[in-house]
């Protein structure tokens, strides 16, 4: 069954389909191989960069006024716009077929903590099999990554970081851009997928950024679970923990989810078991 708010439409682990122990474990986004791996690709990622520049990049992503800007706003103007119209726990657990059924043209991923560990540029390897069964599911040039970090022209200006991740992550291209997430209209998607954001589906795992800035867009938001959390600071663990307490708040005091006109119920789209191997069909 699914879980009720303040988690809206998230697969209950106990009713998911049984895996052998081996299998469950390999597949938690928060095993200890992670740590390593995310620790050495920071640590790659500084010596190319330089100290100095990385620490700078690395903070400015931690701290995002527009961010908090953003909850300022929207607590005091309106919370629906804070309020995924699916929350997962990850990719897996998405119906991408329903979503191609349902009219939408296109799926606009965050990068850290929802496609790849924080600064790396490869897929997160549980998660590729549901990556693939999305790209066989939409049409080639249709999935996108849109981030505050690779394409933004503050911390990439010269696109490196993006099309390290366009050869690292097969079919995804990286949306050059110059505002953070919340802030600014999505102009550069639009123009990119030639068609209007509510036709778009975007996934990301932050209430206050993905959610607020896909929402006032008019995209269907996919809220998930950040794949990583053992390595991010003590200032995101804080601002994660607010976050969730607003939201909580904000379900209890009844506030649902801005409709999609695309989607009324976005049940239709979360599977039950995401390990099932069925092949999608290309539409």
């Amino acid at each position: 069954m699914l879980r009720s708010p303040p988690v809206p439409l998230r697969p209950s682990a106990a009713r998911a389909s049984p895996l052998p122990p081996s299998r469950s474990r390999a597949a938690n986004p928060n095993t200890d191989t992670t740590t390593t791996t995310t620790a050495a690709a920071s640590a790659d990622r500084a010596a190319t960069m330089g100290a100095a520049a990385w620490w700078r990049r690395a903070l400015g992503q931690r701290f995002n006024p527009a961010g908090v800007a953003a909850v300022a706003a929207v607590a005091a103007s309106k919370p629906p716009l804070a309020l995924p119209h699916v929350s997962v726990q990850d990719i897996r657990w998405l119906d991408w077929a329903e979503l191609r059924r349902a009219g939408f043209r296109g799926v606009v991923f965050d990068k850290d903590n929802t496609l790849t560990a924080p600064y790396a540029p490869a897929l997160w390897p549980p998660l590729a099999a549901a990556f693939d069964q999305c790209r066989a599911t939409f049409p080639p040039g249709a999935l996108a990554i849109y981030s505050n970090s690779a394409g933004l022209t503050e911390y990439d200006p010269d696109g490196v970081d993006a099309r390290a991740i366009e050869a690292a992550i097969e079919g995804v291209h990286v949306i050059r851009h110059d505002v953070k997430k919340p802030g600014g209209p999505a102009n550069e998607i639009e123009s990119y997928f030639g068609c209007s954001a509510t036709n778009l589906v975007l996934v990301g795992d932050r209430y206050f950024t993905d959610v607020v800035y896909g929402n006032r867009n008019g995209f269907l938001t996919v809220l998930t679970e950040p794949l990583n959390i053992s390595d991010e600071s003590y200032i995101v663990k804080r601002v994660r923990k607010l976050e969730a307490y607003i939201i909580s708040y904000w379900y209890k005091k009844g506030h649902k989810p801005i409709e999609h006109p695309l989607l009324p119920d976005a049940r239709r789209i979360v599977k039950f078991d995401p390990y099932d191997d069925s092949v999608t069909t290309r539409i």
